[in-house]
């Protein structure tokens, strides 16, 4: 199997946990995250992100008999015992589709105390758990994730027409763009409730780079700066949202875009 040519977008993964897709592309993704560590990492945030599970499977555990399902379970120890040099990450993910898994035999919804969710939250900065989600997911993005053309101005305007209903905002692509680095989608997310507003770019030197937003009413923060899972991170606030702005580019440079971005959105 060559990845980069079969590796699912998050579009693909989401309607795959919201059971929309075939019996056929259903099984194609599922054989992808047994395979593929990257994607059953983006499978995880992705399900973590949004928890009804029985609502969205439903449709799949009508197709998928009981005995099938009991199957992928016992296979999940066999591949790991297949695999020698596991990491615990590994085995906890595994664990984790393992029991997204088995809540479909049980036909219940998995919530957070089933699959071990802690938010941590920091007294000092809650505004941080957040960050550390997005950094955790950025970081499995890769330069095949946004392969593909830029979207013309037209459809880049419709993509943040749909974070604008959901967020409050009114964003356009002057007001989001970043000098020499080319947009390539706009999508909504749900983080602990909330919705995660997520604007994807693909700079040529560096990577994937993304601009996400939230609400927030913690009040007006002076942007700082911080670094996670290897990128840099701008992060402020104002006083109904909090920004980030990741991706492995330098300090300066990340700094220089992110107050640019900041002011257009403020004007």
């Amino acid at each position: 199997m060559t990845m980069k040519q079969t590796i699912p977008s998050d579009e693909d993964l989401t309607a795959f946990i919201d059971g929309e897709l075939t019996a056929e592309e259903a099984a194609r993704i599922e054989a992808i995250v047994n395979e593929d560590e990257s994607t059953a990492e983006r499978l995880e945030f992705l399900a973590r992100a949004s928890l009804p599970f029985k609502q969205a499977f439903a449709p799949l555990l009508a197709e998928a008999p009981r005995e099938k399902l009991e199957a992928m379970l016992a296979a999940i120890p066999a591949q790991q015992s297949a695999k020698s040099g596991l990491t615990p990450a590994f085995a906890s993910r595994r664990r984790f589709l393992g029991a997204l898994a088995a809540s479909l035999v049980a036909g219940i919804a998995i919530d957070r105390a089933v699959i071990g969710i802690s938010k941590g939250l920091s007294a000092k900065d809650e505004n941080s758990e957040w960050r550390a989600v997005v950094a955790d997911y950025i970081s499995l993005y890769t330069a095949e994730t946004l392969a593909g053309p830029a979207p013309s101005r037209e459809d880049q305007a419709a993509q943040l027409a749909g974070l604008d209903e959901k967020l409050g905002l009114s964003l356009s692509p002057e007001a989001v763009s970043l000098p020499g680095i080319d947009f390539k989608r706009a999508q909504l997310l749900q983080y602990d409730g909330k919705t995660l507003a997520q604007i994807a770019y693909l700079d040529p030197e560096t990577g994937p780079m993304a601009l996400c937003i939230v609400k927030s009413d913690k009040g007006p923060k002076a942007p700082d700066l911080e670094s996670r899972k290897g990128m840099n991170v701008v992060y402020w606030s104002n006083a109904t949202h909090a920004f980030m702005l990741i991706g492995r580019i330098p300090v300066d440079r990340v700094q220089e875009l992110a107050e640019d971005v900041r002011s257009r959105l403020s004007s």
